[in-house]
């Protein structure tokens, strides 16, 4: 029979003391003592007081091949009493902790909560990234997705107010007479050609953010800088022939009929950009009105068979009504009635 050295509880509730007893391996925890080799107090104060051994009798247990429980090995070694059986196991510890590390497991439950920390700090970067990804991408394709901030009718407004100031420009230019030298006078035009351009490139890209209002104040203040520039041109000498001047105005005419293009082609390109998207809505809106009538249809079809079954089932039991008995009169004989 194997004989192991443990402890056996002893004290009240709240008060626990515990004796360490050699005892045989089969008996329980309260059971019968070989013989009594100390105590443990966990609650005394003065450390040196907690335990107290008989190191002889320990000792020749030991040497017996008594194998101490993991608590009363500790206690032993904290005493400085060594025996096998706590060496055997802190070599086997130390072997297991050795492969742990080999293969990257963690060993103690230490380990294994920062292992489970870290794991979960890697799986929030992760997602964090997906979701910013997923953002940007999302945002990029609103923005693409976004309908030109400006509807076609205003700006074939915007395209018939550009021409109608140019014409206006070039009208009034045409009757002035010339008194301007032929270098003075072409140099004048091109800054005013040049102008007209930068102000209408400057309109056609921009979405309209000004009022009708402040619109007007501009298109009033380019018109009063035409005209101050054209007073400042009249009381010049002219000294261009006829040729020069039809020259100018056949280039001014060209201009004019490849802005139009350029305005026209434009305006064609955006309608041609815009017709696809318009189909690809009027598809998805064809796809999901079936599948939505299916659903419904679906629905009503669930709730006609609930009603049918629950038709069919019959009344529970506990609502049945008891069927009153008919009361049984007994018959009397004759003789006894007289």
């Amino acid at each position: 029979m194997a004989v192991k050295l443990r402890m056996t509880r002893m004290g009240r509730r709240h008060r626990p003391f515990f004796r360490i007893n050699a005892v045989e391996s089969r008996t329980p925890r309260d059971g019968r003592v070989l013989e009594k080799l100390g105590h443990y107090d966990p609650i005394e104060k003065d450390k040196s007081k907690q335990v107290v051994l008989n190191v002889e009798r320990i000792k020749y247990w030991l040497d017996k091949g008594a194998i101490p429980s993991d608590t009363v090995s500790q206690i032993l070694l904290q005493q400085g009493i060594k025996n096998k059986y706590a060496e055997v196991k802190s070599a086997r510890r130390a072997r297991a902790r050795a492969t742990a590390r080999a293969k990257g497991r963690p060993f103690t439950k230490a380990e294994r909560i920062a292992a489970e920390k870290k794991a979960e700090a890697a799986e929030e970067k992760a997602k964090a990234e997906v979701e910013i990804k997923a953002k940007v991408e999302t945002e990029a394709a609103e923005e693409k997705a976004k309908p030109e901030t400006k509807p076609a009718e205003e700006k074939a407004e915007a395209e018939v107010e550009i021409k109608a100031k140019v014409e206006t420009e070039a009208a009034e230019e045409k009757p002035k007479p010339e008194t301007k030298p032929a270098e003075e006078k072409a140099e004048a035009e091109v800054e005013i050609k040049a102008k007209v351009e930068t102000e209408a490139a400057e309109q056609k890209p921009k979405p309209e953010t000004k009022p009708a209002e402040k619109k007007a104040e501009a298109e009033v203040e380019i018109k009063a800088k035409v005209e101050t520039e054209a007073a400042e041109e009249k009381p010049k000498p002219e000294t261009k022939p006829a040729e020069e001047k039809a020259k100018v105005e056949a280039e001014a005419a060209e201009e004019k009929v490849e802005a139009e293009v350029e305005i026209k082609a434009k305006v064609e390109a955006k309608a041609a950009e815009e017709k696809p998207k318009a189909k690809i809505a009027k598809k998805a809106k064809a796809k999901a009105e079936p599948k939505a009538k299916e659903e419904v249809a679906e629905e009503a079809k669930a709730k006609t068979e609930a009603k049918a079954e629950a038709q069919k089932k019959p009344p529970s039991p506990k609502l049945k009504k008891k069927k009153k008995k008919p009361i049984r009169v007994k018959k009397t004989d004759k003789s006894d009635e007289n």
